[in-house]
């Protein structure tokens, strides 16, 4: 078995990618402290084709050399907006037809596995901050709420972490 060369890997340019059909996901970031998360849910959401990424509230922005960082240029490819409040950025997935999932520790929370996104379903996903997870205004404005079972002492996984998760696993529902 041998490791294959980057250049045997069939990657696209960022232009390819920008003209790409793109999976039915946008990623709301609600307060971010941690630019390493924030440059690895850009890097996730290029492996997926995620069509856009909300920087919310105190979410840093690029171009951010720590972003970039875990990001690797992805912040490049991934079409993203901020807004000053995560309410702004929901507001306007509503208004644009797309389904609004918390991913958060709630009552009657769908688990994971347990969810099946609907054919044709736009679907906006909330990751919340690190500490606090997703503020209780959003999860207000939420449709619905996933949370990823776990079984552990911490019963919490980093950002970056859910969102490898759960962009991994409806990326996979969604294409099936």
């Amino acid at each position: 078995m041998r490791k294959l060369r980057n250049s045997e890997l069939n990657r696209i340019s960022v232009a390819e990618f920008k003209g790409a059909q793109k999976t039915p996901i946008a990623v709301v970031l609600d307060n971010i402290r941690s630019c390493n998360n924030i440059g690895s849910v850009f890097r996730t959401s290029d492996a997926l084709l995620v069509e856009k990424i909300y920087l919310c509230g105190i979410t840093a922005t690029p171009p951010n050399k720590d972003i970039h960082k875990t990001a690797l240029d992805a912040e490049n490819s991934v079409e993203w907006e901020y807004t000053e409040k995560t309410e702004q950025a929901i507001a306007k997935l509503k208004d644009e037809g797309y389904t609004i999932l918390g991913i958060e520790q709630v009552e009657d929370s769908i688990s994971l596995p347990d969810f099946q996104p609907k054919e044709g379903e736009k679907l906006a996903l909330v990751f919340g901050n690190e500490v606090k997870g997703v503020h209780q205004k959003v999860v207000n404005m939420c449709d619905g709420c996933i949370e990823i079972p776990q079984y552990g002492t911490k019963h919490s996984f980093n950002i970056s972490v859910s969102a490898g998760i759960v962009l991994w696993d409806i990326f996979n529902k969604i294409n099936s």
